[in-house]
């Protein structure tokens, strides 16, 4: 199965990177505004510093968190996350690497997602080059996830 027939099962999963003030209660009140618009947060990253930080967002409506930040004016940028459902924690992992290192693909940055609702582990990666990532992995028979298997 081919890159372009991969993509065709399902969207992208996309990441939410916003900048929040580094105060208390600041990504506290970030979930809430999701939560009136029935949005549940599936995975989080955050990165510190001292007068802000970056949030990192993977959410179950995607199309009405972006309307949501364009309606409040919250900036934020977005981009399309590899997701894999992962077989066992640590071999699974280290499959995953492997499978990357030997195609010479990188990843930028990784991080897990709350459990699936069969309760499977994931792991979203961004990487550099999306589409050759996603052919990589599947034919190393992992199992891709998509926008689709992930909102509830």
């Amino acid at each position: 199965m081919d890159s372009a027939t991969l993509t065709e099962h399902g969207e992208p999963v996309r990441q939410f990177s916003v900048m929040l003030p580094n105060r208390a209660g600041a990504l506290a009140a970030m979930v809430k505004l999701l939560r009136t618009s029935a949005i549940e947060v599936i995975g989080l990253s955050v990165q510190d510093s001292r007068d802000a930080t970056v949030a990192r967002l993977v959410v179950s409506d995607p199309e009405t968190t972006e309307h949501l930040f364009m309606e409040k004016g919250i900036p934020y940028t977005s981009c399309e996350l590899v997701v894999i459902a992962m077989r066992e924690a640590g071999p699974g992992l280290l499959q995953c690497l492997d499978s990357l290192m030997v195609a010479e693909t990188n990843i930028d940055f990784a991080y897990a997602l709350m459990p699936s609702p069969e309760g499977q582990s994931m792991l979203a990666m961004h990487v550099e080059d999306y589409e050759f990532a996603l052919s990589v992995l599947h034919q190393s028979g992992f199992k891709l996830m998509f926008q689709e298997d992930l909102s509830r």
